[in-house]
C-alpha cells in the first residue's frame, strides 16, 4: 500500500510584501498611548516651548514638538521603560511608540535631554494635574499619606572617595584639562583637533564630577558626626557626587537616593514629590506639608507617616498645619503607657500621643499602608528599581515623570471625562492604578 504524503503549508518567510498602512490605524480607539496623547495635547506646555529657538521665519532645522517628547517619556513609564536609549529603539520598533512620534525622528540623545531639562515645567504639569482632579472632586485631601522608597543611584560603590583621594584626582584632573588645553590651542589639524577637543569636554567633566564630590563631603561628615561616626570616614562618590550609601530593604548597602512620596488616600493620586540624599526619613514630613500646602492650595486635614518621620520637632511644626498620625515608639519600660504625655512633651507632642491611643485614630491610621506603599509598589512594577541619570536635579525630573505618569492613570480610572476620549479593552491593564 503506497502511502500518501500530507499536503500542508509550509512558512516562506524570504517572499516580499508590500502592505499599506497608516499610522492612525495600528493602535484600537482607547489604546494607552492614544490616552497619554489625549492628556498631552491639553495641558499648557508654553513653559517647554520657550527653549526652543527656531522660529517661523528664521534659520535652523526645525525643533521636535514637546508634546512628542512628554508623551513618550510618559508612556514608557507606563511601560516600565526608563532608558532614553531603550525608547528610541523602541520607536523603531513597536507601533504604539511610532504612533506617537507619528513620522517624526526621535533620538536618545534628544530624549535624555528633555527629561533631564526641563524639571520645572514637569513640576508645574504635576500642579495643574493636581488641580483638575481637585475641581473634579476626585481629591479631598482629607488624609495623604508620605512614604518613602530607597531607589538604586546610577554610581557603584567602588565609585566612592575619601577627601584625600579625591584631592589627588582632582589635581590630576586640573593637570590633564590644561595638558589638553594647550593641545588643542596649538595643534593646526582640524581632525585631530576635533579628538582633543572631545577629550577635553570629557576631562572637565570629570573635573566637575570630582569638584562635586570634595563640596558635598562636609554635609556627609556632619551626617556621620550625628550619628555618632567618625567623620574622617566620610566618603563621596566620584560619579554621582549626591548619591548617598544608603541601607537598602535587603539589609545592604548600596549607592541610593531616598524619593519621597504625598498621596490622597481617598483617589491615591500623587499629590507631592521630594528626594531626600539621606537614607532617613527623619526631617522630610513638615517640607513636603508645605508644598503639598503649596501645589494644592490648601492645607491637608491630616496627615499619616510611619514611625521614621514621628520627631518631635517634626510633630510639632506640622501640627500647625494638620493632624499628624503616626505610631508612638514603644518605651523600653512595657509597664510604662506609651501614648500617656510626658513631662517634657510640648502640647502638640502630647496631643499625637494621646489621639495615637484611640480607636479612631488606629483606624485612621491603617489607611498609610494601604496608599502609600501600594502607591510605592505601582512605582516599582514600573520600572523604579534604580534611577538611570545621576544627580539630584536629574532624578528629581525622573520622579516627576513618575508621579504624572500614575496620576494620569488615574485620571483614567477616576475622571477620565477630563481627557474627553473613550477608554477601550486595550488600556484596562493601566487603568487602576
Amino acid at each position: 500500500m503506497t502511502k500518501t504524503r500530507a499536503r500542508v503549508l509550509l512558512p516562506n518567510r524570504g517572499q516580499m510584501e508590500f502592505r499599506a498602512s497608516d499610522l492612525e490605524s495600528l493602535l484600537p480607539e482607547g489604546h494607552r498611548a492614544r490616552l497619554v496623547w489625549a492628556y498631552v495635547e491639553r495641558q499648557d506646555l508654553s513653559r517647554f516651548y520657550a527653549g526652543i529657538r527656531a522660529v517661523d521665519g528664521g534659520v535652523g532645522r526645525s525643533a521636535i514638538a514637546p508634546e512628542i517628547l512628554l508623551a513618550l517619556w510618559l508612556y514608557a513609564t507606563l511601560d516600565g521603560v526608563g532608558s532614553a536609549r531603550a525608547v528610541s529603539r523602541l520607536i523603531e520598533s513597536h507601533d504604539a511608540y511610532r504612533w506617537l512620534c507619528g513620522g517624526v525622528q526621535v533620538n536618545h540623545h534628544t530624549l535624555s535631554d528633555f527629561r533631564k531639562d526641563q524639571g520645572e515645567g514637569l513640576d508645574e504639569l504635576l500642579s495643574v494635574s493636581i488641580a483638575s482632579l481637585m475641581a473634579a472632586g476626585v481629591v479631598k485631601l482629607k488624609q495623604v499619606a508620605q512614604d518613602g522608597m530607597r531607589v538604586r543611584a546610577s554610581a557603584g560603590a567602588g565609585s566612592f572617595r575619601r577627601k584625600e583621594k579625591l584631592e589627588g584626582y582632582l589635581e590630576a584632573a586640573r593637570a590633564e584639562v590644561a595638558r589638553l588645553k594647550a593641545e588643542v590651542e596649538a595643534d593646526p589639524a582640524q581632525a585631530e583637533r576635533a579628538r582633543e577637543a572631545a577629550r577635553l569636554r570629557a576631562a572637565k567633566e570629570r573635573e566637575a564630577r570630582l569638584e562635586k564630590a570634595l563640596a558635598r563631603l562636609p554635609e556627609i561628615e556632619a551626617i556621620k558626626q550625628r550619628q555618632g561616626k567618625n567623620p574622617d570616614q566620610a566618603r563621596a562618590s566620584m560619579t554621582d557626587a549626591e548619591a548617598t550609601v544608603m541601607k537598602m530593604g535587603d539589609g545592604g548597602f548600596r549607592p541610593a537616593y531616598n524619593p519621597q512620596l504625598a498621596s490622597d488616600a481617598d483617589s491615591l493620586v500623587i499629590v507631592g514629590v521630594e528626594v531626600a540624599t539621606v537614607g532617613s526619613d527623619q526631617g522630610q514630613m513638615v517640607p513636603m506639608i508645605e508644598q503639598v500646602t503649596a501645589r494644592c492650595g490648601r492645607l491637608p486635614e491630616a496627615w499619616l507617616v510611619d514611625g521614621g518621620y514621628v520627631g518631635h520637632e517634626q510633630i510639632e511644626q506640622a501640627s500647625q498645619s494638620t493632624v499628624v498620625y503616626g505610631p508612638v515608639p514603644q518605651p523600653k519600660n512595657k509597664a510604662v503607657d506609651p501614648h500617656q504625655a510626658k513631662a517634657g512633651d510640648s502640647e502638640a507632642v502630647a496631643a499625637w500621643r494621646q489621639r495615637m491611643g484611640t480607636d479612631e485614630a488606629k483606624v485612621i491610621y491603617k489607611r498609610r499602608a494601604a496608599t502609600a506603599e501600594c502607591v510605592n509598589a505601582h512605582s516599582r512594577n514600573r520600572g523604579l528599581q534604580q534611577f538611570r541619570v545621576r544627580g539630584l536635579a536629574k532624578v528629581k525630573c525622573v520622579m516627576l515623570i513618575f508621579a504624572l505618569a500614575h496620576n494620569l492613570m488615574r485620571m483614567v480610572s477616576l475622571a477620565p471625562e477630563l481627557l474627553g476620549v473613550g477608554i477601550g479593552a486595550s488600556a484596562v491593564p493601566g487603568i487602576g492604578v
